[in-house]
């Protein structure tokens, strides 16, 4: 089944009906309503605590590995169930992510980007290398590092590594791309690097974004989702919820930024 309804021109990727995010008695996301379109950049912002993170997460299933955690409600992915239709192994695969900080992992550059498709069973050498330079391509990080594969990563610079973490995801060849705040420990020029590359990379897959940065979500979305309470309170084009919002609270929002 693939979902045809369009948002300016994009079909919907993942849609979300009622979802409820409970981590015992604490009640994290109330009844989150949204649609998100295919090879588009989705960015999410909103205050601190306010959901985002948490409802990143959902989608991937990841908050299924935290203890006294339940959801209740709908997301689909091209259709499908992912709570009861998918298996998480393979939800994960499809949907990948990309954490706020840096975590490479403590082997090297070559290794990192090779882990997940060696998981997933490919052993040929030949296979992995090409994966290897085709990922670390997708991430504009190929050129700096093609030259010393076999260092740690852990050597890189912290816009580097953040790239190194993309390339690693999508070496897995994700469907989708959850991104939670990546630019947030990174310089300016790290971030426009990481801006652009989204921009490149949405042609290829749907991207989920958390930040703060009203600016970079205007720069960069195709579509917002404004987060309060653990609800969505305002979702459309960057022009309706980021630079023109109705929405008294959003406005507050907005210009103490």
């Amino acid at each position: 089944m693939t979902l045809t309804k369009e948002y300016h021109g994009y079909h919907n990727k993942i849609i979300v009906k009622r979802l409820n995010t409970y981590f015992n008695e604490y009640h994290a996301l109330k009844d989150v309503n949204v649609e998100i379109p295919a090879n588009a950049i989705t960015v999410l912002i909103g205050p601190s605590g306010c959901g985002k993170s948490t409802f990143l997460k959902t989608l991937n299933r990841m908050n299924e590995l935290e203890p006294g955690c339940r959801t209740t409600g709908i997301v689909t992915l091209d259709g499908i169930d992912v709570f009861h239709r998918i298996d998480a192994v393979e939800l994960r695969r499809k949907v990948g992510m990309v954490f706020q900080k840096p975590n490479p992992f403590p082997m090297s550059i070559y290794d990192n980007v090779a882990y997940g498709p060696k998981i997933h069973g490919i052993k040929k050498k030949t296979v992995l290398e090409k994966i290897v330079e085709e990922s670390l391509r997708k991430a504009a990080l190929w050129n700096e590092v093609k030259d010393r594969l076999k260092k740690s990563a852990e050597s890189l610079s912290g816009g580097q590594q953040q790239r190194l973490c993309i390339a690693r995801a999508l070496a897995v060849e994700p469907e989708v791309l959850l991104m939670d705040e990546p630019t947030s420990s990174l310089d300016p020029v790290s971030t426009e690097k990481i801006e652009q590359l989204c921009i490149l990379l949405k042609n290829e897959y749907t991207i989920i974004i958390t930040t703060h940065n009203i600016q970079q979500a205007i720069r960069i979305s195709d579509k917002a989702a404004f987060f309060l309470n653990g609800t969505i309170i305002g979702s459309g084009s960057p022009e309706k919820i980021l630079i023109n919002p109705k929405d008294i609270r959003i406005r507050g929002f907005i210009s103490v930024i």
